[in-house]
């Protein structure tokens, strides 16, 4: 094996290894206010909220994430709308993590027993006000550790959008590979950058299923 290869194109790494934190964090910020109202919605008494909620959630937890790049990133400016690589990989990627946030949220929701929702009515709070003062306090508990072990699968789900040439970690690790003939060296290295990032925030999800269980 011979690293020297992966140091002398280091930048080329790095660049994709910070393209790759930028996407994620703001994939996260982005799918994380979506699926919150989506989970929300979805949990109201509002059958005309729910349907296009469950609608919106089923497409995009039941196609392939690579499939909504090809739509929104080819088929858009097939259709005569103009979109940036950047601007399709966000939208995609929000609109394909806030489907599965969106179901994090409601099942957290629903892990509330219905007794304090009726208490919550019978001191005439509003339904936000029960939302936001009963329900989604303790509903945070069982929502956090699945939703940080979604966030680690959303930071390796965004090498998918090397396909369309976004020049993440993949697809710069992709173009070291052809100029140096050497794939074992470069994989391994941006294998070792992912498990970086991620390690970390999985030691974190450990702890808090361990402090769930112990409340």
């Amino acid at each position: 094996m011979d690293f020297h290869i992966v140091w002398v194109y280091r930048h080329l790494i790095l660049q994709g290894f910070l393209v790759t934190v930028e996407i994620s964090a703001m994939t996260i910020v982005t799918s994380t206010i979506v699926g919150l109202i989506a989970g929300l919605l979805k949990t109201s008494k509002h059958k005309w909220l729910i349907s296009p909620i469950i609608a919106y959630v089923e497409i995009f937890r039941g196609s392939p994430v690579l499939i909504q790049l090809f739509m929104v990133y080819f088929g858009l400016p097939y259709l005569g709308v103009s979109i940036s690589m950047f601007n399709a990989v966000l939208l995609v990627f929000t609109l394909y993590s806030g489907a599965y946030i969106a179901e994090i949220v409601r099942a957290g929701i629903e892990s509330i027993s219905n007794g304090q929702r009726e208490a919550a009515m019978t001191i005439g709070l509003t339904y936000s006000q029960m939302m936001r003062k009963i329900i989604l306090p303790q509903a945070l508990r069982v929502i956090l550790p699945p939703l940080f072990g979604w966030y680690i699968s959303l930071l390796k789900d965004t090498s998918i959008a090397s396909v369309i040439g976004y020049t993440e970690m993949v697809f710069q690790g992709q173009n070291v590979i052809n100029m140096t003939d050497r794939p074992f060296e470069v994989y391994l290295t941006v294998a070792a950058l992912y498990f970086i990032i991620s390690y970390p925030l999985s030691k974190f999800v450990d702890w808090m299923e361990r402090r769930r269980a112990y409340a």
